[in-house]
């Protein structure tokens, strides 16, 4: 149960973050380094939700 907790709170935190980025990514003076940072950070929720989805699927 914990583990399914987990992953809706990191796909909640992936999909906020996706808009963020959307939304910086409009402004007229984008903070290239803010906007880099924060696409990491959405490609690292990507694979921690991507690894517990691989270890629920092979319990």
């Amino acid at each position: 149960m914990a583990i399914e907790q987990r992953l809706r709170e990191l796909d909640a935190r992936h999909r906020d973050l996706d808009l963020i980025i959307e939304n910086e990514a409009r402004r007229p003076a984008v903070d290239a380094t803010r906007l880099s940072a924060m696409k990491r950070q959405k490609l690292k929720l990507k694979e921690e939700i991507e690894s517990i989805r691989q270890s629920i699927d092979h319990h």
